[in-house]
């Protein structure tokens, strides 16, 4: 799933804000909080974060993600994996900022996205338990997901503007 959005900035000062672990946080429903974890204190490839999660259905839950793609001004991406096997594991989940600039040169183009991993997680684990409900299950977690990215979307916008 991904959903963009167009900002009326140049690329780098978008990507100052993707980039930063914190601003997803600031405007995500879910996300509440990120730390670096083992040391680290911006993003690099394998470098690791911990995230605190909440969500009226879901109650709350931490995670740990892995910056998994860096490249400046065009591609953020980090899987969120188990705590045990953080380094090498398997992705739960992928998420993705993409920057492309506007051909008219007047902006952004931000695509934020988000794709289930190979690992098996917790929602796996839910629908398990729910096979009779399966889909319900996965079209309401994707009706969330996308409200998330678009109302993440629209605060690094508002952010990137101001």
């Amino acid at each position: 799933m991904e959903c963009e959005i167009e900002i009326a900035v140049a690329p780098e000062r978008v990507w100052d804000l993707v980039s930063d672990i914190a601003t997803s946080a600031r405007h995500s429903p879910e996300l509440q909080e990120v730390e670096w974890l083992d040391g680290a204190d911006g993003p690099v490839v394998g470098a690791c974060f911990a995230g605190r999660n909440r969500n009226g259905g879901l109650g709350e839950w931490r995670t740990v993600s892995r910056i998994a793609q860096l490249e400046e001004h065009r591609t953020f991406q980090w899987e969120v994996v188990h705590y045990n096997d953080r380094r090498h594991g398997a992705p739960l989940a992928v998420w993705t900022y993409s920057l492309q600039p506007l051909p008219d040169g007047t902006g952004t183009r931000l695509q934020h996205g988000m794709r289930l991993g190979t690992s098996q997680g917790p929602l796996q684990e839910f629908i398990a338990q729910h096979p009779d409900r399966e889909e319900q299950i996965v079209d309401g977690r994707l009706a969330l997901l996308r409200t998330g990215i678009e109302t993440t979307l629209a605060g690094v916008k508002a952010d990137a503007e101001a």
